[in-house]
């Protein structure tokens, strides 16, 4: 229902001659609370008395009238400030909790997107890594066995005195063939030693070439990897400036509107100051005798 307003004056009754009502008295009571009235119908009611003062030469109190509408007049505009800025206040923390709610959503949608990324990236290295692996083993057995050459290739030397050694053993030479053996098997460790180092050396660069291009492999696939990456973060720093742009020209918006708002409220202010209003008698939503009565019950309540 409406709020009650306070209607403040001296303790006297006082009689109004009205156009359209001739002898009419008005109470005057103290610090009376009327339950039920509007801030307009209280204002009228002490603008009315400020009138038939002022009508009958009670200068005082159609001064102390005055001043009751002032501060009437006051009180409504604190409250309706009080109101404006509580209203106001809930719009922002609304807007700052909604803002709240949706970096946390932003962040942890992201924070899961980043994790899976993540996980898939680190999957996919491993995977790699293994192949790679295995890969490096059997190229190695290949090599091993298809790495020229398969076999030593003898010397002359060597082919020589293993004949040599035979013609003696025919000849019943044997130890002569024995010396001859031993050079023979010295000259051909000493070759066969040779020819395992050359083919180490080749295998081994071999390995190194296949080594670099598995290198070039990984590194292609962490540099995609890593692409990725910086497009994540380039597309989450996007969503989030956009996410900020959004909030700010909200705030900016609600800050004009209440700016307006203010503004209205200041100019509804400044306009009711100097205005006073005048008895409307007849009115179908309160009437000056329905206002009279009001006010005698409350002084015969007093």
């Amino acid at each position: 229902g409406p709020p009650k307003i306070g209607v403040f004056a001296m303790a006297t009754m006082s009689h109004i001659q009205h156009p359209e009502m001739a002898s009419c008295e008005i109470p005057m009571v103290d610090s009376c609370v009327i339950d039920g009235v509007s801030e307009e119908d209280a204002m009228e009611l002490w603008e009315e008395r400020r009138i038939a003062c002022v009508r009958e030469g009670r200068y005082e109190e159609a001064d102390a009238a005055a001043a009751r509408i002032w501060q009437i007049r006051q009180t409504e505009e604190h409250q309706r400030r009080k109101e404006l800025e509580s209203q106001q206040m809930a719009e922002r923390i609304g807007i700052e909790g909604l803002h709240a709610k949706e970096l946390g959503e932003f962040n942890e949608a992201w924070e899961t997107k980043c994790t899976e990324f993540e996980a898939h990236a680190g999957q996919l290295q491993n995977c790699l890594a293994e192949r790679q692996r295995a890969d490096h083993q059997a190229y190695l057995e290949r090599m091993w066995i298809d790495t020229e050459p398969k076999a030593p290739r003898w010397s002359k030397e060597l082919l020589n005195t293993r004949k040599i050694q035979e013609t003696l053993v025919k000849l019943k030479k044997y130890a002569e063939a024995a010396d001859t053996k031993a050079r023979a098997d010295e000259l051909e460790d000493r070759e066969r030693n040779m020819w395992k180092a050359r083919r180490e050396i080749k295998v081994q660069a071999l390995e190194e070439q296949y080594l670099h291009k598995q290198h070039l492999e990984m590194k292609g696939l962490l540099k995609r990897i890593q692409s990725s990456r910086d497009e994540y973060q380039a597309a989450r720093k996007a969503e989030l400036e956009q996410t900020l742009q959004r909030h700010l020209n909200m705030t900016v918006q609600l800050e004009s509107r209440h700016k307006v708002a203010q503004q209205k409220t200041g100019q509804q202010r400044r306009l009711s100051s100097g205005q006073r209003l005048t008895p409307r008698i007849g009115e179908k939503d309160l009437g000056f005798s329905h206002k009279r009565a009001l006010l005698g019950s409350i002084a015969g309540g007093s």
